[in-house]
Parts: C-alpha cells; sequence; structure tokens
C-alpha cells in the first residue's frame, strides 16, 4: 500500500469515528433530555398529587399582631421576671381560655376581661392597674413577645398544662376547688 492510501485509510478512520462519536454524543444528550422531561413531569405530578389545602384564616395580619401585643403583656406582667417555661405557662394558659367555652374565643378581650359587678379581672395586673403601659422593662418584654410568639404561632406546649385554666402566685393560697396540675416557676397551675 502507498503512503498516500494509508493515509487515506486513516483519514476516512478518524472521519467515521469522529461521525461516530457525534451520532452517540447526539444520541445520549437526546436521551437525557428526554430523561430530565420525564423526572420533571414526574416531580411536577407527584408534588401537585401531594399538595396539602391550606385552610382560610379569618385572621389578618393586623389581628395577630394584636394578639401578639396582648399576650405579650400579658406575659410581661405575669411572669415577666420568671424564666422560659413560666412565661411560656401564662402565655398556654391564656390560649387555654380561648379555646374553652367559659371564656372570650379572643385573646385580648381573655387577657383584658373584668367582671365590673365584682371588680374582679381575670389576670390581678389588670385590675391593679386599669391602664396598659408601656413595659418599663423592654428586655423582659422582648423576650415575653418572643415567648407569644413561640407559644400562639408555634404552637410550643408544655404538656403538664395542656389543659390548665387558671393559675396564681405560690404567694398566696386562694383555696381553689380546681384540680392542682403543676408548679411552674412562681405560679400554681389549675385545671
Amino acid at each position: 500500500m502507498t503512503e498516500s492510501t494509508l493515509e487515506r485509510e486513516q483519514l476516512l478512520s478518524d472521519t467515521i469515528a469522529g461521525n461516530l462519536i457525534k451520532v452517540l454524543s447526539i444520541i445520549l444528550m437526546v436521551i437525557g433530555l428526554m430523561g430530565s422531561i420525564w423526572l420533571l413531569e414526574w416531580a411536577v405530578k407527584n408534588k401537585i398529587d401531594n399538595i396539602e389545602e391550606v385552610e382560610h384564616s379569618a385572621v389578618t395580619a393586623s389581628m395577630r399582631e394584636k394578639q401578639l401585643s396582648c399576650l405579650a403583656m400579658n406575659i410581661y406582667k405575669e411572669a415577666g421576671g420568671e424564666p422560659f417555661e413560666g412565661k411560656a405557662a401564662v402565655a398556654q394558659v391564656t390560649i387555654n381560655r380561648t379555646n374553652h367555652p367559659k371564656f372570650p374565643n379572643d385573646i385580648c378581650k381573655v387577657v383584658y376581661q373584668k367582671d365590673d359587678r365584682l371588680g374582679l379581672c381575670q389576670f390581678s395586673w389588670y385590675c391593679q392597674n386599669n391602664k396598659v403601659i408601656v413595659p418599663k422593662n423592654s428586655a423582659a418584654y422582648k423576650e415575653s413577645m418572643e415567648v407569644a410568639k413561640k407559644v400562639l404561632l408555634e404552637g410550643f406546649e408544655l404538656p403538664s398544662i395542656k389543659n390548665a385554666l387558671y393559675f396564681h402566685s405560690v404567694d398566696i393560697n386562694p383555696k381553689w376547688p380546681h384540680k392542682k396540675v403543676a408548679v411552674i416557676g412562681r405560679h400554681v397551675f389549675y385545671q
């Protein structure tokens, strides 16, 4: 064979190999593209089939802010100097009351509930100072607000007071007929 024939055969071989590589590359790209499309369709269909319907809430952002503010003020006034658990317990009782038929179903109404005939408030701080004032200890109020968010928005609960509706300071003994369920911080809690 001559040198030019060998060169032509080598060139032809290189061209065939190059074309084969190009064809295989195109085939692999098409397979990859089709696989990607199939995977995307599957993911979308799977996600759509598993979407949970979200319940519509009548609570607006403004209402939620007001609830948080009332709850934080109650936590601050009742347990401002207590650790997290004491604050959370006060918040939880406040919210428990909103879910009980004996009390209003609104956090602010529960916090500021007062029996004018008897001159009694559900929370003693409100009767002692019937005005809501700006908290003097901003760090304690800020922590009270964080606890209010944790309990109201994230659903944090202390299991021992799941059904508690009442509490009082450990410094007094009102001899309530309710079932005592826990002592947390400086408060005794009852069902």
